[in-house]
């Protein structure tokens, strides 16, 4: 069969540890950014969530073209920087604007793609596939090598004491959080399905950076916070509240150059922001994507104390809505 490209990755929906463990796979969470790759006679071609080529970003993925010969895959992973050995969603942020990184800053932030799914092998797609036998496939092509591609094995969720051991690691290292996967769950290209689960130690979501608050004191002359939106069902977009921690100084002044140019006269919400955001603030046009980690949600839809993650150029401002996470009743 054809070789599948672009393929859509599938998502996960977050919510609790299954019940019937003995049904599902659990893996870490990497915190990075997803990628798919193909591998073939002609090289490599990779792309992100969106679909935007990323083999020029991350000119580590090229090592599959090694580790595979004679093959003709489509593997499904995430693209990592690491911090001590543990994964850097920060660090990770001086790689993924750059297009095209300089050798000193490939020697200064290496990535790894860490792979968990295969898609395609050798003339079959495999989207119909169990996940436990994709996973088997993918272990056989043997492509590990402690180099720049990992394929971390997944826990079987049916033993109870090592899945608390490892959800208790996973707290304690301060990593986000494992994914469950159903044993015999198939691989649907561009859905968020609830037989993938993100069981998170923290909150996280997408936000969409509509305007900032003006620095005080070191700040002062650039940005002090930023302020937050979303959009609803309706597609309306929503203010959600505003974020100044989490930010180091390098990168607070590489955001004032991006939002520059950004600036509009008039807020970009739907409804009146109240009084004490809208003061002073500095509007721009509702287009970049940030995450943040955050304690929980008011009733009116504000987050509580959020923290600045970094910026996530691998999404569409038009996907950041109230219902992120939340698998559909289709």
């Amino acid at each position: 069969m054809t070789m599948p490209w672009p393929v859509e990755p599938m998502t996960a929906a977050t919510g609790d540890l299954p019940g019937d463990g003995a049904r599902w796979g659990l893996e870490l969470k990497w915190d990075g950014v997803r990628a798919v790759a193909q591998v073939s006679a002609d090289g490599l071609r990779a792309a992100g969530r969106r679909g935007g080529d990323v083999a020029s970003r991350y000119p580590e993925l090229s090592a599959l073209v090694d580790l595979l010969p004679g093959h003709d895959a489509v593997l499904d992973g995430e693209v990592v920087a690491f911090d001590r050995g543990r994964p850097s969603f920060e660090r990770l942020q001086r790689r993924m604007h750059v297009a095209r990184p300089d050798p000193r800053l490939i020697r200064d932030v290496p990535v790894r793609y860490v792979v968990f799914d295969l898609l395609y092998l050798d003339g079959y797609v495999l989207f119909d596939t169990p996940y436990a036998d994709r996973r088997a496939l993918l272990a056989g092509l043997d492509i590990a090598g402690g180099g720049p591609v990992e394929v971390p094995p997944y826990l079987d969720g049916g033993d109870a004491e090592q899945v608390a051991e490892l959800l208790a690691f996973t707290r304690e290292q301060h990593l986000e959080g494992l994914l469950a996967k159903r044993l015999d769950s198939p691989y649907r290209p561009g859905r968020r399905v609830d037989f993938w689960r993100k069981v998170k130690n923290f909150l996280t979501r997408e936000v969409i950076v509509c305007g900032w608050k003006p620095g005080k004191g070191r700040r002062e002359g650039g940005v002090g916070s930023l302020l937050l939106g979303e959009y609803d069902g309706k597609g309306r977009l929503g203010f959600v509240g505003h974020v100044g921690t989490g930010f180091t100084d390098r990168f607070l002044d590489e955001l004032y150059e991006i939002l520059w140019p950004l600036r509009r006269p008039t807020s970009p919400f739907d409804d009146p922001v109240p009084r004490e955001f809208a003061r002073d603030a500095q509007w721009v046009e509702p287009n970049l994507v940030g995450e943040v980690a955050y304690s929980a949600r008011t009733r009116d839809g504000r987050l509580r104390f959020p923290s600045w993650r970094g910026l996530r150029d691998d999404k569409d401002p038009r996907e950041v809505t109230s219902e992120q996470g939340i698998v559909s009743e289709q």
